[in-house]
């Protein structure tokens, strides 16, 4: 049985594997294999292949960080992982040295 360390960091790997897949397929799928069908249409007076390719990895590169954020919030909270401040830090250091 995996423990509880393992299981967040194993479930933190999968998070970060999917979002890197979404962030190479769109643009690649979206900028390069398809960018004759997506250049039929506009988006700011661009072809939308070419927008995919400059600006649309740009903005999913950042919808991806705030999407991790997000998703490694609640993996914290299921695995019950808490970030301490300085003065827990330096509570628990000092019960360490005492205990």
């Amino acid at each position: 049985m995996k423990s509880n360390a393992a299981e967040y960091w194993s479930a933190n790997i999968r998070l970060i594997l999917k979002l890197l897949a979404i962030w190479f397929v769109v643009p690649f799928f979206g900028g390069i294999v398809f960018v004759d069908f997506f250049n039929q249409f506009r988006l700011g007076g661009y072809p939308l292949g070419f927008w995919i390719a400059q600006q649309g990895s740009i903005y999913l590169f950042v919808a991806i960080i705030f999407y991790y954020a997000k998703k490694m919030s609640d993996l914290d909270d299921h695995f019950d992982q808490r970030q301490l401040d300085e003065q827990q830090l330096d509570e628990r250091r000092l019960q360490e040295r005492e205990g």
